[in-house]
């Protein structure tokens, strides 16, 4: 899927092209879900916002301002930002000589661990002062397969593949941050993806790491080690993240807030206001009134 508009049908940007991936796996490794270009007006600003996903930037020409954890970035051509996914972000194009960027969405068990042994985590979001040139040329190649016309299933792959080229890329450019990669197995990450597919399944239930670890025939200890080796999370928090996007979800719906709660996993109302606030930065009921609203999903005080 590849669409391309000019800055009279959207506002916002001077050019807009993207190319998304038509059947992104479900519970995989690793997969690019859409990449793009776009060349934003000047002090154009995106967010205050969350993603499900994980979105990398680099710039090909321009400056503009990444906001990410209480810092600010000053960024320029050759600079590459990453927004982690489920943290609230913003980036602003400078007011004389905006921006232009080209981008990637991606997600996968094994993203956070990957990002981790090139440099880049949510302490350390950017790389500056390298020359992003390589990295650019690999866009180009991940944007071209997917707006070609192959397979769905080839699609991802090369996909993938061209994706993990680039966060090598990214590797080479900072090489003092790097992390030497664990010992991985097939049977590892099948284990770790089988973990995953259990906590989808059940996450509205009241379930534990021991009833999950038994429920596969895996130790706990075993279990935990490999989930946080390839995902980054414990698989307690794992579930945490999957109940709050479900309850987003729910709230969009007419149930009574008790009723998300209960849906999504999480026996005690107050309780699962308290985490979705921490999560969202706005209370269910505000997020609600704000979706229904029209308004922006901003931050509460």
């Amino acid at each position: 899927m590849d669409t391309e508009t000019q800055h009279n049908d959207l506002p916002d940007h001077y050019v807009y092209k993207v190319s998304g991936n038509r059947e992104p796996a479900e519970a995989s490794e690793l997969t690019v879900l859409f990449c793009g270009e776009g060349s934003p007006v000047k002090l154009q600003r995106t967010g205050p916002g969350i993603h499900d996903y994980v979105l990398v930037h680099t710039i090909i020409s321009g400056k503009g301002v990444f906001r990410w954890k209480g810092s600010e970035y000053e960024l320029a051509s050759g600079d590459t930002f990453v927004i982690f996914e489920d943290d609230l972000f913003e980036y602003e194009a400078d007011g004389d000589d905006p921006w232009t960027y080209k981008w990637v969405a991606f997600r996968g068990y094994a993203s956070g661990q990957l990002l981790r042994e090139v440099g880049l985590t949510p302490e350390h979001p950017v790389i500056t002062g390298a020359s992003g040139f390589g990295a650019l040329v690999l866009y180009d190649r991940l944007q071209a397969v997917l707006a070609g016309s192959g397979s769905a299933a080839v699609t991802d792959l090369e996909a993938s593949g061209w994706l993990r080229l680039l966060l090598g890329e990214f590797a080479r450019l900072q090489p003092h941050r790097t992390r030497p990669a664990p010992h991985s197995s097939a049977a590892a990450k099948r284990q770790v993806d089988q973990a995953a597919r259990w906590l989808q399944t059940h996450y509205a239930e009241q379930v534990s790491i021991q009833e999950l670890a038994r429920s596969l025939g895996y130790h706990r200890t075993h279990l935990s080690k490999l989930f946080r080796l390839y995902t980054g999370l414990s698989p307690m928090q794992y579930l945490q993240q999957l109940r709050l996007k479900k309850s987003a979800d729910l709230l969009k719906t007419d149930l009574t807030i008790e009723q998300v709660a209960g849906s999504s996993g999480f026996a005690d109302p107050l309780y699962f206001s308290r985490q979705f606030k921490n999560s969202f930065g706005l209370s269910p009921s505000a997020y609600r009134q704000k979706w229904f609203g029209g308004g922006d999903l901003q931050k509460e005080d």
